[in-house]
């Protein structure tokens, strides 16, 4: 009889297409799970969690029944995900055994992707901005427009060259930081992205949405990503029906191209950096290569005008 841990069992080697992955994660792989559930009990020594460590312990480690006890669940259901059977844990199940194995955050989000789960985030107190991304917005300041968002779109930090092209952002009241609800409320700020096309426009826009999708997911449906939706769907017709295709991504952004009425045209490339420590992103605006726009961001970087659009 094959073990129970033999990903050769089957020709998914594991990967169950019973269990569903929550948007934003990889196919849900039970096996790998069960592995890495039982060498994480294996690593626990009963005597750090205040247990009796005993003399008639035969292998290293807790019990299985002793991890059960902890999490809240019977020692059967969690017999069954280390030996790669039973149905699909839940995030709340996930919650329970990532304290009751002691999982460093690292290990915490491994074990949500295994179980095919988003892993939630915890939440950011007002103003945070993620120390390595503020690091590097700084130092592309001379030549670079940039600025960090959290994963909702609001922006909370800009550098003087972004502020000087796209005026200030962060710190605005109500929906105003908010870069989704001024592409789909502000005629004025498409008009200042400029798109080459009615499909990139539209690209664009579903681009924003399936993005917002996939981080509504990750939060796990929270009070502030269902407001930003209900407000964008009651405010935009586009957005709603856009919002009804179900497409879920990353962000992504293409090239853009700004006219800026003191400099002349710009043409930027967009990149996206994502903080493993937060929620939070650096979008970096970099000039394309072959183009004037080096030369005409660094005569922008000389003036002192910071027009805002509003």
């Amino acid at each position: 009889m094959r073990h129970p841990l033999d990903p050769a069992r089957d020709q998914l080697g594991g990967r169950d297409p019973g269990w569903r992955s929550a948007p934003g994660t990889q196919v849900a792989d039970r096996v790998e799970l069960g592995q890495f559930l039982r060498r994480r009990r294996e690593g626990l020594r009963p005597e750090d969690l205040g247990l009796d460590p005993g003399s008639r312990r035969r292998t290293p480690g807790l019990r299985r029944g002793e991890v059960a006890a902890m999490a809240s669940m019977s020692e059967a259901y969690y017999e069954s995900l280390e030996q790669a059977r039973g149905p699909q844990p839940s995030v709340s199940m996930l919650a329970s055994l990532a304290t009751a194995l002691r999982m460093t955050p690292d290990e915490r989000r491994h074990l949500y992707l295994l179980a095919g789960q988003a892993a939630p985030t915890s939440a950011e107190p007002p103003g945070h901005v993620d120390p390595g991304l503020s690091y590097t917005l700084d130092a592309v300041a001379a030549t670079t427009p940039a600025f960090i968002s959290d994963d909702l779109s609001n922006v909370v930090a800009q550098n003087p060259l972004n502020v000087a092209l796209f005026g200030s952002f962060a710190g605005r009241p109500g929906r105003e930081p908010n870069l989704t609800w001024h592409w789909f409320t502000s005629p004025t700020w498409r008009s200042v992205l400029r798109s080459a096309s009615p499909q990139e426009e539209e690209a664009t826009g579903l681009s924003y949405v399936a993005d917002l999708r996939a981080v509504v997911a990750q939060r796990g449906h929270d009070p502030a990503a269902a407001a930003l939706v209900g407000d964008l769907r009651g405010a935009s017709a586009e957005f709603a029906a856009m919002w009804d295709r179900h497409q879920v991504s990353t962000l992504h952004c293409s090239t853009k191209t700004v006219l800026d009425q003191r400099v002349g045209r710009l043409d930027l490339d967009c990149v996206v950096l994502a903080s493993p420590l937060s929620r939070q992103r650096l979008l970096l605006l970099q000039p394309v290569p072959g183009t004037p726009t080096a030369e005409r961001l660094g005569r922008l970087g000389q003036l002192t005008g910071q027009p805002r659009y509003n």
